[in-house]
């Protein structure tokens, strides 16, 4: 067969994979025996091994896996991946649709969709091709998991048209695929997988693409990063956008427009869960309108357009065979329930926490007692009630230590809190908690620094406190347990690589006091560097928007410690960086901008830029860009379409501005 022959009939059979795959994992709908498809797959094999020059990225062979990678790149996600706030019961809801209308008014609508219980990824097409996809990580930064996503038969590798565009999914493992998979390990003596979702995480992050292929995993796509960009005006009809490109989205999705609708829906679910072909742990509840969604906004971590309702956990029972306690790196003493192990919600638990002294007592908790245990949110086990019925006479009451179990010192009650609290700052279990919190992966994401390795080496007091990290040598790093010339060798590359970490990635890990991720970020856009956030008054902190009066005592206090500008110093000189990476919001007074203090909002849809590029080169200019046009708006930006905040804009009196016009001042 020559070259020109071969090229059209790879085409052929391409064609028909492709027509095959979208009915039978898409549609749900062979047109062909399972043995047809897989005759023509080994064809297209054969010919692609013969001619590699015509195998191509979009072929349906990539599904079969066989490429081994080395490690998994970081990506940065284009527009964020938000986690959704949660709802667990009726009024949580009721609260929901309440704040809602406050907002925007009554006339909106919800979409319901089922909460897909698996991992969280984010696919890139360029053109209509597959380039790239993500886990979602910590919302802005992910793993590159292009490869084993490729495996997967439902995600379209060519669209229906040659859009480029960022698309969000659930990737999950069929309970079939789940049951079968674990069939096999047990058959091996393998360790079981407790629940598909780890078995569909742990397939995504498999370093040979074949292994994940084997695995059978699915996915729903459940929106668009950027919906604005393509004249989508609202999530129902994005939705209906990915069906007509290719993607597979849950068909069960219902718009509604009352919340009681909406507590149907749920309710109807919370009984039909049982009967799907996949684990779902909730519903997701999106308000439908985008401009709607835009005009609510955001907080520091979640849309405030809408809500997870979690499903209400299973509940067991067991025996509360002891309560251990444990230090915090903040010296939080926190009590946990040993249990005598039982599954819940598919992992087994063992351990459960207690919380604080007040919630054994008002549960009256004993050591011994038969305890009601589940998981809040499916997910973190808790201790729900006692059985004190079942009570033999030997259980024992349990008292909180008046000192530190880790350093002797009293223990105290802050004025306001409930927790007891070890102030000690030289606390061995505070420091170490602050060390391995310094590595954790939202903060200075230390690869093979891990709790059992700082612990060693805390222990054998090579590291005090995270300046230590930086001075480890190979020869400290070797002559510890478990460590080989290639553990050592990479460790100190990832601590070298932690030095060019963005700034809020070492604000989070100094782990000041309120500070959390979103809020290290928010201070590195809003600051530049260490230096101007350590000089920063607490009225320079609350001035910006998710700063509060507690965590802007708190920023300042941290930085008023000469033993933090000791450290910050000693960091410096070890080549930690010490400045925001990323686009940075400059304030008003250091820019000369026209843009420079002015609140500025976009609306209908730009030719030339995304709003999230617009959004971003305002703000470099001092500006802020809202979502909502009120009187204190200065300036709206009105794109094609533009519809109420342009109305809104005008009945106001606000400057209204075109595309070309925005362009124009960007460029000056």
């Amino acid at each position: 067969m020559d070259l020109q022959t071969a090229e059209q009939k790879i085409s052929e059979v391409r064609t028909l994979l492709n027509q095959y795959g979208y009915e039978y994992y898409v549609l749900d709908k062979p047109s062909v025996p399972d043995a047809e498809y897989d005759r023509l797959m080994q064809e297209l094999l054969e010919l692609e091994e013969k001619f590699p020059q015509l195998k191509t990225p979009d072929s349906p062979s990539v599904r079969v896996g066989g490429e081994v990678l080395d490690v998994f790149e970081k990506v940065e996600h284009r527009t964020p991946m938000l986690s959704l706030g949660n709802a667990f019961n009726e009024q949580d809801l009721r609260d929901f649709d309440r704040r809602t209308r406050q907002a925007v008014g009554d006339d909106f609508s919800y979409v319901c969709e089922l909460k897909i219980d698996g991992l969280a990824v984010s696919l890139r097409y360029e053109d209509g091709l597959f380039i790239q996809g993500a886990t979602r990580g910590d919302g802005t930064i992910g793993e590159d998991i292009t490869a084993n996503l490729r495996t997967i038969k439902s995600i379209p590798l060519r669209l229906t048209e040659p859009v480029s565009l960022e698309v969000r999914g659930e990737a999950f493992m069929p309970k079939r695929s789940f049951e079968a998979l674990n069939e096999a390990r047990k058959e091996r003596g393998e360790e079981l997988f407790a629940n598909p979702r780890n078995a569909a995480a742990g397939s995504l992050r498999q370093l040979d693409t074949k292994m994940a292929a084997s695995r059978r995993l699915d996915i729903f796509l459940y929106g668009i990063g950027n919906p604005g960009d393509l004249g989508v005006v609202s999530h129902s009809e994005g939705l209906d956008y990915l069906d007509k490109l290719g993607f597979k989205t849950n068909k069960e999705r219902r718009k509604c427009v009352k919340i009681d609708e909406v507590i149907d829906y749920v309710n109807g679910w919370v009984e039909k869960r049982p009967h799907l072909p996949y684990e779902i742990d909730g519903i997701v509840i999106k308000i439908d309108s985008l401009e709607q969604q835009a005009a609510l906004g955001t907080t520091a971590k979640s849309p405030r357009w809408a809500i997870a309702y979690k499903f209400p956990a299973e509940e067991v029972v067991t025996t509360l065979k002891d309560i251990e306690l444990s230090v915090g790196r903040t010296g939080v003493i926190t009590p946990t329930a040993i249990l005598e192990p039982v599954k819940v919600a598919g992992t087994t638990v063992q351990r459960a926490s207690l919380h604080n002294e007040d919630l054994i007592r008002e549960k009256d908790i004993k050591i011994g007692d038969k305890v009601v245990i589940k998981k809040a949110g499916d997910i973190i086990p808790e201790v729900v009630n006692v059985l004190a019925d079942q009570r033999t006479g030997e259980e024992v009451d349990f008292h909180m230590p008046t000192h530190c179990p880790e350093c002797e010192s009293e223990l105290v009650r802050l004025e306001g809190e409930v927790a007891l609290r070890c102030i000690n700052p030289k606390c061995p279990a505070q420091i170490r908690e602050g060390l391995i919190h310094f590595v954790s992966r939202d903060a200075m994401n230390i690869d093979g620094l891990g709790e059992k390795v700082i612990s060693q080496l805390f222990a054998e007091k090579l590291i005090s406190d995270v300046a230590d990290i930086y001075k480890l040598s190979y020869d400290q790093l070797i002559a510890l347990e478990r460590m080989g010339d290639k553990s050592v060798s990479n460790l100190l590359k990832a601590i070298e690589a932690s030095k060019e970490n963005s700034l809020e990635k070492l604000l989070f890990g100094l782990g000041i006091r309120h500070v959390g991720a979103k809020a290290a970020k928010t201070l590195a856009q809003e600051f530049g560097t260490m230096e101007r956030l350590a000089s920063a008054s607490k009225e320079d902190l609350i001035a910006i928007n998710e700063i509060g009066d507690k965590m802007a005592d708190s920023i300042v206090s941290f930085f008023e410690q000469e033993e933090a500008t000791e450290l910050l110093q000693e960091l410096a000189s070890f080549g930690v960086n010490m400045e925001f990476k990323g686009v940075r919001k400059v304030s008003a007074e250091e820019s000369n901008s026209i843009f420079a203090g002015k609140t500025v909002v976009l609306t209908g849809k730009l030719e030339r830029l995304s709003r999230n590029e617009a959004k971003e080169k305002i703000e470099t200019l001092g500006g802020n860009v809202a979502g909502s046009v009120s009187k204190k708006t200065h300036l709206v930006i009105a794109g094609e379409d533009a519809g109420s905040k342009l109305t809104k804009a005008q009945e106001l009196g606000i400057k209204v501005w075109d595309e070309e016009k925005l362009l124009e001042e960007l460029n000056k």
